[in-house]
């Protein structure tokens, strides 16, 4: 725990076998860290199997894929009901370096930021890390246009490895938004309407064969999705535009 507040550390799974045991042992060693709970999406490889040989807090099994923002929404829900105040999503095919836990929890449990980002960007080693070009270039793109059109100043709006607390994720309506993998950029959207502070820390990534990653057609989806996403945000802000995801 930090002080009184419980963490809890959450992975939204799909055929991570190769990598999950790695990074199941690296957040139970980290500073802080009271439980683990692991939403499996219907993986096709050993995922499961090798997930119920460890000692996870809780295992969700989903008997059909429901996407990443959809097992996210799952993820949350099951952190809260087990009592944690500060919640940590990471994914487990080791992409993320676990080490950050430490840091992004007391970000949060001192009352700095509601959410923490571990931003591929901040540190400028992006393609350095192997983070392939195309990627790294659409990143900064998009990122460009979502901060001119939002009005803020993000290094980045598309990582995996994000740090929340209790209240936060109970404020938002999270069924709001989609199941896919817009659910990351949508929830950013929600922080910012609720006028919430992001923290952003610096978080070397690892691109391994392992690694999950959406192709390059679901990522120009990925691409238009954000853009109209911050597009909507800004109407409703400008405009008496309402709606789930940006209430009154």
């Amino acid at each position: 725990m930090f002080g009184n507040k419980l963490v809890v550390v959450v992975f939204p799974a799909f055929n991570a076998e190769k990598t999950l045991q790695h990074v199941y042992n690296e957040v139970l060693s980290q500073e802080y860290v009271d439980k683990i709970i692991l939403v499996d999406d219907a993986s096709t490889d050993g995922t499961l199997t090798l997930a119920n040989s460890l000692n996870f807090s809780e295992i969700v099994s989903l008997q059909h894929n429901i996407g990443y923002g959809g097992n996210q929404k799952i993820c949350y829900q099951r952190a809260i009901a087990h009592g944690g105040d500060i919640i940590i999503m990471i994914h487990p095919d080791y992409q993320y370096t676990p080490l950050l836990i430490p840091a992004m929890v007391t970000m949060i449990g001192n009352g700095l930021y509601d959410c923490v980002l571990g931003s591929r960007i901040l540190g400028g080693h992006a393609v350095e890390d192997g983070m392939p070009l195309w990627r790294y270039v659409s990143n900064r793109l998009l990122t460009l246009i979502q901060n001119f059109v939002i009005g803020e100043k993000l290094s980045e709006y598309h990582t995996g490895y994000r740090a929340y607390s209790r209240d936060l994720l109970e404020m938002i309506n999270l069924d709001a938004n989609s199941n896919d993998f817009i659910f990351d950029n949508q929830i950013l959207m929600q922080i910012l309407w609720n006028h919430l502070r992001i923290g952003e820390i610096s978080c070397p990534a690892k691109y391994q064969p392992e690694s999950s990653s959406i192709d390059f057609r679901r990522s120009v989806v990925y691409g238009f999705g954000c853009l109209i996403n911050s597009l909507q945000y800004r109407l409703a802000k400008i405009l008496p535009i309402r709606s789930k995801r940006f209430p009154a």
